[in-house]
């Protein structure tokens, strides 16, 4: 009931919001000879503000048309080079004959992001690709919105999602270099851990762990704290609804994008209101930088998926009540996730020393866990100055967290010599 009310909301306000941007366009436009007044300036501004909040935003394009190696820009296309309903694998193919140009026939390491599935689309890790393209091999796991998915393809839950990224490390190969931003850290540590017992020769040689919450227990935030404080019947009856007629999931049982970027929000409700209250007065003002900027990054922040019911439900229970992954008592289809069993795969943690949503030490806890890690394939990194998105994205992200995931990858490629790593690096 609440996500149909959600949709007859929006379809109430489209005439609304229609009107707004036709104001918009006539009180903007070089014919109106009252256009550069105050008077024009303020109610065109006050239309786009409305026009910006009452919008539905959808999946943004990625925008990475090519990427600049050695001066020399290479075209980028993405790609989906392995998919199932619930996710694609895609490769930013850069053009083989303008790469051959910019560095020769250097074979650059493949590094596999493990996108968040946790509200937003993969492409909140946007400039993470753009800082990785220049020198390396780029694939990202492009999740699906689960109101897109049609019932008859089934469930989806953390065990679908561990065997996805089993299998998408398949697909790519030895010698490929995973990197979990966030909420999927545990379970692609659950993966590495099951392939590591194995012996499988596709087990990543690195992986990289980036504010992720690998034992939520310490240092818990706030969302660390409402998931201790209700059960999961709570969840189940306030935030699980069913995906309307409008959509091909129909009769899918979800967790609501849009319930999760209430959430999201309210966290920093504050901080959203200043942004579109200086929007408005830079809208004013013609200030055509400053509206870009925030037009940019709540086109991105506001555009959000659905969760499959069996998927939230699993992570609330697994990762942030009973710890399962962190306490290595999580199994995987009836199979124990061991993490001491990672013997072979080098082990890099970043954390953001701000952040509010996996707090100091959540990712650090994968050394105790992956017990059998030899000491010179660890390296810790806590970034000073930096919140959640700063650990992944950002002027910080790209100028000193990446060239430290880039040289730890390199410096365990097959073949390279092996320096120590420093178990605690800070932002010195």
């Amino acid at each position: 009931m609440l996500y149909s009310m959600y949709e007859l909301g929006h379809l109430s306000v489209a005439p609304l919001r229609i009107a707004a941007l036709m104001q918009s366009s006539m009180l903007r436009s070089p014919l109106n000879p009252m256009a550069d007044s105050e008077v024009a300036r303020t109610a065109a501004a006050a239309s786009e503000l409305f026009e910006s909040v009452t919008r539905r935003y959808r999946k943004p394009a990625w925008n990475l048309p090519t990427t600049t190696v050695e001066g020399v820009d290479v075209p980028v296309t993405p790609k989906s080079v392995w998919s199932s309903p619930w996710c694609s694998l895609l490769h930013f193919e850069r053009d083989a004959e303008a790469l051959v140009q910019a560095r020769g026939e250097r074979t650059d390491p493949t590094v596999l992001l493990v996108a968040p599935m946790s509200g937003h689309y993969a492409t909140l890790l946007r400039s993470t690709v753009e800082a990785f393209l220049p020198e390396h091999d780029v694939y990202i796991t492009d999740w699906s919105d689960a109101r897109m998915v049609p019932v008859l393809a089934g469930r989806f839950d953390l065990h679908d999602y561990i065997d996805h990224v089993m299998a998408m490390l398949r697909n790519l190969g030895p010698e490929t270099h995973v990197v979990a931003v966030c909420q999927p850290g545990p379970l692609v540590l659950a993966a590495v851990s099951l392939m590591a017992e194995e012996d499988d020769p596709c087990a990543p040689v690195t992986m990289t762990f980036m504010g992720s919450p690998i034992d939520a227990r310490l240092s818990p935030t706030v969302p660390n704290k409402l998931a201790e404080t209700r059960d999961i019947e709570w969840f189940k009856q306030n935030m699980i609804h069913t995906v309307p007629t409008l959509y091909p999931g129909a009769f899918r049982r979800v967790y609501p994008g849009f319930l999760q970027l209430a959430s999201f929000m309210g966290m920093n409700l504050s901080k959203h209101v200043d942004a579109h209250q200086l929007y408005f007065q830079n809208l004013v003002k013609g200030d055509g930088d400053s509206t870009e900027k925030h037009r940019l990054f709540y086109d991105e922040y506001l555009a959000v998926m659905d969760l499959s019911e069996e998927f939230y439900v699993g992570t609330l229970r697994e990762v942030f009540q009973e710890y399962s992954i962190a306490r290595g008592t999580f199994e995987h289809r009836g199979q124990l996730a061991k993490a001491s069993a990672i013997t072979k795969t080098a082990l890099l943690t970043v954390e953001g020393e701000n952040d509010d949503i996996s707090g100091i030490g959540q990712t650090q806890a994968a050394y105790a866990i992956c017990s059998n890690i030899p000491e010179h394939m660890r390296q810790d990194y806590i970034q000073p100055g930096v919140g959640h998105y700063g650990v992944f994205s950002g002027r910080r992200f790209k100028t000193e967290i990446y060239p430290r995931m880039r040289d730890f990858m390199r410096s365990h490629q097959a073949g390279a010599k092996r320096k120590p790593s420093l178990k605690l690096v800070s932002g010195q």
